[in-house]
């Protein structure tokens, strides 16, 4: 949706056509949006390829067949093979390389699958893929290879705040309040969906402006959701890797991993929500006794053999003294989320439902 509207925006004067597919919406009414023959299509390949596999004659693949571009946005999860089903039946209604077609991925992070494809062989009339990368340290990007290194932007501060996991939630509602943080829009980042819930709640009744974002809402309120953080409504929205990946709010100004995420690669896109565009922006991730293994691998893939991270210290970080001072009150608006979740139905290991796009 938020390519969409990029492309509306910039194509106005030229009377741009444009169709946006994805979960959540009546899948009749961009079916015959695509049978129309946009001359964009914006799409999750999930969506995409339920229309096209309940789709009969021609009505709406025939347009694909004159496609002329196909770009792979976050390109690194596109080709996990997560999506490998439903990739090959977009791919198949598209022309061929050899029939003029161009591919083209982008990706801030690198993967196997994507360091394969410079030695993948080459199909009758395919001409040898152009790999680059743009990092942040140079002006001039390698034009012959692919350079396997990360990198995040210089006007992003990142700290850690090492402490036991018991403490983790009176911690962050400190620093939330905390005098440099307290009026900063802020994305909360969970690994899971039960404890994004958890702690929307919970800090909702600790008097914070927070809203969520994660699988188990509808679009709808997704978009609400969205749509209250980027308005300032709500100050802060804890979300789950739903929000890692794409979307571009400019009034974040820091991001906060309570949870870290277990692959590094994730760390960079979570971080990447913030000093978007030469802005400035800060990191600051929780790290437990539980963590120390994913967070040294987070800072080797991110600085490199040698360089640590630097730790939250000082007037930037809670006074532990403050921490056993809100325990109580912490502990009890989580005993009422909880309470309120059980009601609801709320099932702290509910997995998501397998066969659901979006």
């Amino acid at each position: 949706m938020q390519i969409a509207d990029q492309f509306l925006a910039l194509g106005a004067p030229a009377s741009l056509k444009l169709t946006c597919v994805y979960g959540g919406r009546s899948q009749m009414t961009q079916a015959i949006s695509l049978s129309h023959r946009p001359h964009i299509v914006v799409a999750t390949p999930g969506r995409l390829a339920d229309i096209i596999t309940s789709s009969s004659g021609d009505d709406i693949t025939g347009g694909f067949n004159r496609c002329k571009f196909l770009v792979l946005d976050e390109a690194d999860r596109l080709l996990d093979p997560t999506f490998a089903d439903d990739l090959s039946i977009c791919m198949d209604v598209l022309p061929k390389a050899s029939q003029g077609r161009q591919t083209l991925l982008f990706s801030a992070t690198i993967t196997n699958d994507i360091r394969e494809i410079k030695s993948r062989p080459l199909q009758p009339g395919q001409k040898p893929p152009f790999l680059t990368e743009i990092n942040a340290e140079t002006s001039s990007p390698s034009l012959t290879e692919l350079i396997f290194r990360l990198a995040v932007p210089a006007s992003l501060e990142q700290r850690y705040h090492l402490l036991p996991s018991v403490t983790k939630l009176p911690s962050l509602h400190l620093l939330l309040n905390h005098p440099l943080y307290k009026d900063r829009p802020t994305l909360i980042f969970v690994n899971k969906t039960y404890t994004a819930e958890l702690l929307r709640r919970t800090l909702r009744l600790l008097s914070h402006r927070v809203t969520s974002l994660h699988s188990q809402l509808p679009q709808q309120e997704r978009q609400n959701s969205l749509g209250r953080f980027r308005a300032e409504a709500a100050k802060i929205l804890v979300a789950t890797d739903l929000a890692s990946r794409g979307l571009d709010i400019p009034v974040v100004s820091l991001v906060i991993n309570f949870d870290l995420p277990q692959a590094p690669e994730d760390y960079i896109h979570r971080v990447g929500r913030t000093a978007r565009g030469g802005r400035g922006g800060m990191a600051i991730s929780f790290v437990t006794e539980r963590d120390v293994l994913v967070f040294k691998a987070v800072e080797e893939r991110v600085f490199g053999s040698g360089r640590e991270m630097e730790k939250l210290l000082g007037e930037k970080g809670v006074e532990e003294g403050r921490v056993v001072d809100v325990m109580k009150e912490v502990g009890e608006a989580r005993r009422m989320a909880i309470m309120m979740m059980d009601e609801e139905g709320w099932e702290q290991n509910k997995k998501r439902k397998r066969g659901v796009k979006s």
